[in-house]
């Protein structure tokens, strides 16, 4: 009999470069009858393209994907006949997750990337490492000085990851570097920004918009070089 599988994602964990190899975890283990991604679905980001994948907003609030991952992971397992749950994160708070999932006669199957700390590796029957494989269309060909001055700016001022406001960034760049968008054809940091989509992940427009490094993008390049 062919198993029913769920595939549950941390979209806030990983990236959506992922997702093919995530899918195929799934397929190669039965049927995929669930595939969903957790994520604050207000933040700009390419899951939202997947459409393999049935997007859940989880909200902005601490460890919200987390909590609301591991509740759905237990009803689908419970409610549905779930045979075998795939939980795809490097977050090392989902062992417990698989423990539990376990003694309910649940096979569990872990998806992340190298940094996935062995705790989970060993709670899980399988564990199957993400490595990125971008289609060389989307890696950008150079990076330039304007971009490594903004890479320094936003890693020096992005706490845990969460970026830093568009407003501040300009005014950053024009105090430290003396550069003003304004002079540039693209006029906005957002339409900079937005022209290297390889480099720099945007919020939805708004006061408070952030923007992230995509630090997989330089890497790239100077491998490439």
């Amino acid at each position: 009999m062919t198993q029913r599988v769920a595939v549950l994602v941390d979209g806030d964990n990983l990236s959506a470069h992922h997702s093919d190899m995530i899918l195929q975890a799934g397929h190669q283990a039965g049927r995929v009858n669930v595939a969903r991604v957790y994520m604050n679905a207000r933040r700009n980001s390419s899951w939202h393209q997947v459409g393999a994948f049935h997007l859940i907003h989880s909200g902005s609030g601490k460890n919200a994907t987390d909590l609301l991952l591991a509740f759905d992971a237990m009803d689908v397992a419970l409610q549905q006949s779930i045979d075998v749950v795939v939980i795809a994160s490097s977050d090392g708070d989902f062992v417990h997750l698989h423990r539990r999932l376990r003694e309910r006669g649940v096979t569990t199957i872990g998806a992340g990337e190298g940094k996935t700390p062995e705790s989970i590796r060993a709670s899980c029957v399988r564990f199957v490492e993400l490595k990125l494989s971008e289609p060389k269309a989307l890696r950008p060909k150079s990076v330039s000085d304007l971009d490594c001055q903004i890479r320094n700016i936003i890693a020096s001022n992005s706490k845990t990851g969460t970026g830093m406001q568009l407003t501040i960034l300009g005014a950053k760049m024009h105090r430290q570097h003396g550069i003003r968008i304004s002079d540039r054809p693209e006029k906005t940091w957002r339409q900079y920004l937005k022209s290297k989509p390889e480099l720099h992940e945007l919020d939805p427009a708004g006061q408070n918009a952030h923007v992230r490094l995509k630090p997989d993008g330089f890497e790239q390049i100077a491998q490439s070089r």
